[in-house]
């Protein structure tokens, strides 16, 4: 993605050629947005092909800097992302309702995708005509209603007229919100030339933000006076530090402070767990250990860009219980009070007395069946900055969070939508768009049951990654919140459908594994002879091999969502 967008400063896109007044042959819609969406730093456009849809695909693949990833179903398309922009195309209603909870978890997650949509043809829009892929129903906004509430922004392209503006301010709201847009463009369209589609387009353009000055000045100085009362205060960060492009401030912040600093669950990664006043995951009874005792005994709290609810915002800065301070940006908060703040490293220094290394996992018996913290401890051992983890929902989202991430290795979990499902195709987009990075990615078997589809494409595109998939029998994360034969699923031979997808095309790899002994020789050779394979290690565990996390975890939220009404 091109700097300039991502630090939300100006950015224009220029050309020295003056542009066309009349329109040229391949001066259409279709090219204009292809010409976009790269100019924002799309590589990858992820795609399930429909008849509304397909010439705007003929488009976007005449574009050389555009690669069209075809994928299995909409839903993966949509969690196939690249790490700055995403761009996914589907077809209308059918595709568009299929894709739409990949959508509402990166909305939930403060991604920008830009979601296009080939939509009905032009003349067919008040004719009370009746379509094929929709639900019946002679007018065409079912799509539409149900995207106005996972998007920030949404465009309906019908006329070529005012298709550029309605196509730029879309793809500018993405950028400045952080969240998904919608655009439908009506199926007879892309191939059409327009004066406003030139060669030569007019250049693309992002106003800069900028923080109100004398509110940042007061929030900073409130901030230093709030502060500098504290004995041993605390700095935790949170997820939407990514969304204003914080992180680096935030760990400004930090040197300059002294501050004992925390990560919530849903920023692990974003900043390096090197840091010499890391102190962990604050996750409350299931963070690291020590990290709780620790913030919960902090007389002041610096949170940086948390999700507590809806009301979080990256542009607003909350003094306690007392004042608030609207139009002042993250990053030029933290950069300001780093300057003034003083340093205290109680909080640290603390946590450095109480602090005692973790155990290791009990050594295994010859032939001992595997055991979860054995597995764990050996990916552990694989990490390096040539990395990148994916945790799926569930269990790996605990283990994953204990791992301690060498400096560059990437990290990815969806924690506020939580959708089972969702590492398939987050492997398969992390590791198109960050060829030169090895994903390993963690993922249970009742999950990768909803979209395996598409390890056929990872195959396909020749990616690398490492997958292993964890047998235990079911879904372990709703057994332990509530347990019922609902949670048992049918076991499925892992490995031999993948062997059947790979079907002798492309370099895959398979392995089952039911020891210590087993998965050692299998993450040797993944790492060696098919380092440059997809490899699929199927890991057999107990039913009941879970992290002690989860089991404190799922307790509490059968207890809360266990509460009986309140009193009427």
């Amino acid at each position: 993605m091109d700097n300039s967008v991502a630090n939300g400063t100006s950015s224009c896109i220029q050309d020295t050629h003056s542009s066309s007044i009349m329109a040229s042959p391949d001066a259409t819609l279709g090219r204009h947005l292809a010409r976009r969406l790269v100019e924002i730093g799309v590589g990858d456009v992820f795609s399930v092909p429909g008849d509304f849809n397909l010439t705007l695909l003929d488009h976007l693949i005449a574009e050389p800097k555009l690669k069209n990833i075809g994928c299995c179903n909409e839903l993966n398309a949509g969690y196939a992302r690249d790490r700055g922009v995403g761009a996914c195309v589907v077809t209308f209603t059918v595709g568009g309702l299929s894709v739409i909870n990949a959508i509402g978890g990166a909305y939930s997650e403060n991604l920008p995708i830009i979601c296009i949509v080939g939509g009905p043809n032009t003349n067919d829009y008040g004719t009370n005509r009746i379509l094929h892929h929709t639900i019946g129903l002679p007018h065409f906004s079912q799509e539409l209603r149900c995207f106005q509430t996972v998007t920030c922004y949404q465009a309906v392209v019908n006329n070529l007229e005012d298709a550029h503006e309605q196509i730029d301010r879309a793809i500018a709201t993405a950028l400045k919100e952080s969240k998904p847009v919608y655009i439908s463009i009506s199926c007879n369209l892309p191939a059409i030339p327009h004066p406003t589609f030139s060669r030569d387009p007019i250049p693309f353009c992002l106003s800069p933000r900028l923080s109100n000055k004398r509110g940042l000045e007061a929030a900073v100085d409130a901030a230093v006076a709030f502060l500098s009362k504290a004995v041993k205060p605390v700095m935790i960060g949170g997820p939407k530090l990514r969304a204003a492009k914080a992180c680096d401030a935030f760990v400004e912040l930090a040197d300059s402070s002294g501050y004992a600093m925390a990560m919530m669950p849903s920023a692990k990664g974003l900043v390096a767990e090197q840091h010499p006043h890391f102190i962990g995951t604050y996750w409350g009874a299931v963070g690291t250990s020590y990290c709780a005792e620790i913030v919960e005994s902090a007389d002041a709290y610096l949170f940086a860009g948390p999700i507590f609810n809806d009301y979080s915002s990256p542009d607003r800065v909350v003094i306690g219980n007392g004042p608030a301070f609207g139009c002042v940006f993250m990053k030029d908060f933290l950069s300001e009070l780093a300057k003034k703040v003083k340093k205290n490293e109680t909080a640290y220094e603390n946590y450095r007395r109480i602090f005692v290394p973790e155990g290791t996992p009990l050594k295994s018996q010859p032939n001992e069946p595997l055991r979860v913290n054995v597995l764990f401890q050996h990916i552990q051992k694989m990490l390096s900055a040539d990395n990148a983890v994916i945790a799926e929902t569930g269990d790996s989202w605990f283990n994953c969070q204990k791992l301690k991430l060498p400096e560059g290795c990437g990290y990815q979990f969806q924690m506020q939508y939580g959708s089972i499902g969702w590492s398939v195709g987050a492997t398969l987009g992390y590791a198109q768009s960050v060829p030169e990075k090895r994903v390993i990615s963690c993922i249970g078997d009742g999950s990768f049951q909803v979209t395996a589809q598409d390890v056929s494409t990872m195959i396909r595109c020749d990616q690398k990654s490492i997958i292993f998939l964890i047998n235990n029998g079911g879904y372990t994360i709703e057994v332990e919140i509530h347990d019922g034969p609902y949670n048992v699923i049918k076991n499925w031979n892992y490995t031999g459908l993948v062997d059947a997808i790979h079907n002798g095309e492309g370099n895959c790899w398979t392995q089952k594994v039911k020891t210590e002994e087993e998965l050692i020789e299998a993450i040797a050779t993944a790492t060696g002879e098919k380092k440059d394979c997809l490899c699929f290690i199927e890991v057999i565990v107990h039913k009941d091999d879970t992290s002690k996390e989860l089991l404190e975890w799922g307790s509490r939220v059968c207890s809360a969502n266990g509460r009986p009404p309140n009193p009427q």
